[in-house]
């Protein structure tokens, strides 16, 4: 096995690009990130590609284990054709810093087998299903108006930004913060009906046939009116008539009721990924 580890984005996309388009929807995290950085257009914070650990591992017959991490985030992995390969993994594992070994976000079963290999004690912090959207279901109805966010709701979106944070179990960010708010909300829509906002989501990656939706949050005054549902069907039907052939999002499989939420807006499952701590 041959280790090979970039420090040019435009390298590891010249690599990478073909191979991960293999799965367009499943790599989202990759693909969607490998673009950012091979446009150069979004540099702030952990999107600056100078920052990166890019890495490939291959034999005679070519790419076998692709490796990106965009610190702090979690290192992410895709196996050629979801092909699992213990020598790369465990090739990828010898070369790695151990900076870039404390947590991890892929298919399952490659999860599995790299934590297995790494033989270190490990916490299942997330147990997630991707999910992929090709035509919005029309039994969702339409509620209010989805509009793109603005300055002007800086504030509530910042708290509602931190308040999924919390739902789901990531670290909030400052309130004063200013600029992070800032860069988050050009993302977002709002749901706003009869003149007030009741919903939220975003775009969160967008590659060459498909992007991403994530961020969906409904203040807890608003819930159970289908708001969530109106907006995330409205987002992606918006997405699919700018030229996206799919939506694909990521669910946490202790909530069984978004995932029957989006099921019935018209998402199905391709995927089982895991998140991974290393102790």
């Amino acid at each position: 096995m041959v280790y090979k580890q970039c420090q040019d984005v435009k390298e590891f996309y010249k690599d990478t690009y073909d191979t991960l388009m293999l799965h367009e929807a499943q790599n989202k995290i990759i693909l969607g990130n490998l673009l950012t950085g091979y446009k150069g257009e979004d540099k702030f914070g952990w999107r600056d590609p100078a920052n990166w650990m890019m890495a490939t591992v291959s034999d005679t017959s070519g790419i076998k284990l692709i490796a990106l991490r965009t610190p702090p985030m979690n290192l992410t992995l895709y196996a050629t054709n979801n092909e699992i390969n213990e020598k790369a993994i465990a090739c990828l594992i010898d070369n790695l810093e151990p900076e870039h070994k404390t947590s991890l976000i892929t298919d399952k079963e490659l999860c599995k087998c790299f934590c297995k290999v790494m033989n270190k004690n490990y916490t299942l912090t997330t147990d997630m299903r991707i999910y992929e959207l090709t035509e919005v279901s029309d039994d969702i109805p339409k509620i209010g108006e989805l509009r793109p966010a603005k300055e002007d709701d800086l504030y509530f979106f910042a708290y509602w930004l931190n308040n999924f944070n919390v739902d789901v179990e990531h670290t909030p960010a400052d309130l004063n913060d200013i600029e992070n708010y800032l860069h988050a909300i050009k993302r977002f829509h709002i749901l706003e009906v009869d003149g007030k906002p009741v919903s939220m989501a975003n775009v969160n990656r967008t590659m060459q046939n498909v992007c991403g939706i994530a961020g969906v949050y409904t203040p807890p005054f608003y819930r159970g009116r289908g708001y969530a549902s109106a907006t995330v069907a409205e987002l992606c039907r918006i997405q699919l008539q700018k030229g996206f052939t799919k939506c694909v999002l990521y669910t946490d499989l202790a909530n069984p009721t978004s995932n029957s939420i989006y099921m019935k807006i018209g998402f199905t499952p391709i995927a089982d990924s895991w998140e991974v701590r290393f102790e």
